[in-house]
């Protein structure tokens, strides 16, 4: 018998606790495997996970502000205000002030910064590319739909927005 079973014109999944529990623990251990490449680039430099989150995320959002980091990162200002500081007093971040509202601060990576973002993402993408490849198209859209599927409705439309500002 299959796993999907058509009801009302919904096509359902039904799985075990046991089967929920394994993919749970498949996701755990890779995402420790996604992260264990930038995290020793990372350490050897006295950084850790929230400097290299800070980095994409500027990286892909050049001039964003302080206030707009904060929300997609889900992190209190204490805290994102240390790995800014960080960045900022070893060259791979500038905080500029706001043309419009000098109380904001726009984010921009430095060329040590962008060299650094750079290394990390090459080492991320060289794994996403050898698992994609291995799991096959169908496989990958897949993967997409239920890691977008798993997001809260106000997470999935943050993520929509940044996916349509690299549009």
């Amino acid at each position: 018998m299959s796993d999907r079973q058509g009801t009302q014109g919904e096509t359902l999944l039904y799985l075990t606790d046991e089967q929920l529990r394994q993919g749970a623990e498949a996701m755990f251990f890779a995402y420790r495997a996604f992260t264990a490449d930038p995290d020793r680039i990372l350490g050897g430099q006295g950084y850790g996970r929230a400097h290299h989150r800070a980095l994409h995320f500027i990286h892909g959002a050049p001039g964003t502000t302080v206030n707009n980091l904060l929300s997609i990162l889900g992190v209190t200002k204490q805290s994102l205000n240390r790995v800014l500081r960080s960045l900022v007093e070893d060259g791979l971040v500038e905080s500029r002030v706001g043309r419009i509202d000098k109380r904001e601060r726009h984010l921009f990576l430095t060329e040590a910064g962008e060299a650094l973002e750079r290394e990390l993402t090459a080492a991320q993408h060289a794994r996403l590319r050898a698992a994609f490849r291995q799991a096959g198209p169908e496989a990958v859209a897949g993967f997409r739909k239920v890691l977008e599927s798993m997001m809260d409705p106000d997470l999935r439309r943050q993520y929509q927005k940044l996916k349509e500002g690299r549009g």
